[in-house]
Parts: C-alpha cells; structure tokens; sequence
C-alpha cells in the first residue's frame, strides 16, 4: 500500500503561483514509481496534468499546463512538488496526486485508471 497527502491548495488571484506537495509513503519504494498529478473540476473528468518517473525524472505535461508548471521530487522526502506559475481561472479544480508502476511514465498516454493510489485532493481556486 502507498499512501499519498498532498498540501499546498488555496485561493489567488490570476497570475500567481502556487506550490502542491505530495508526500508519499508506505511499502513501495518512491524511487520505483510513476507520480502524477491530476485535477478535478466541477462536472468535467479527471484530467491528467503532469507526471514524473522518480527513478529517472523522466516528466510529461498536458498541452495546457506546459511553460506554466513543473513537477518534481525530492526523493530523499519520497515527496513530489507541482509548481504552478502563471495561474488562470480554468486551473481551478481539485488537485490530485496518483501513483502507479514505473512504466506508466514511459506511455505516450495514460488512464486515470491506470494509477492504483490516490490522495484525498487539494483544492486550488484562481480567482480573475
């Protein structure tokens, strides 16, 4: 079992920035992982934002997100960081962070499915 806290949501105006953390501990190894980050937003689907291979760095983005934010990790915390920069109302949503094997990072594409362990979210608001 991994377990998964993110911290870091709130409230800004457009154009600032924020940072989400995910803390991630349990039996698997963080080094051994595919760490993602999705969001929510009222009546739409799961979407995926970014994603990051902790055993190599390895990072997808989605198209929107791209130039805005960067995922990273420090290992030695087993904890993953989305920073996002440059926020826009159409951010705002429910951030999840979602682990899962290896070779999901290695995918061109990827199922909200695919990634076994889930946070409880954090919310993100961008007002304009």
């Amino acid at each position: 079992q991994v377990q998964l806290v993110e911290t870091g949501g709130g409230s800004v105006q457009a154009g600032e920035s924020l940072r989400l953390s995910c803390a991630a501990s349990g039996a698997t190894h963080s080094s051994n992982l595919c760490m993602g980050w999705f969001r929510q937003a009222p009546g739409k689907e799961r979407e995926e934002v970014a994603t990051i291979y902790t055993g190599g760095g390895v990072t997808n983005y989605a198209d929107s997100v791209k130039g805005r934010f960067t995922i990273s990790q420090d290992n030695a915390a087993n904890t993953v960081y989305l920073r996002m920069n440059s926020l826009k109302p159409e951010d705002t949503a429910m951030y999840y962070c979602a682990a899962g094997v290896p070779a999901l990072c290695g995918r061109r594409m990827r199922k909200v499915a695919d990634f076994g362990y889930w946070g409880q979210g954090t919310q993100v608001t961008v007002s304009s």
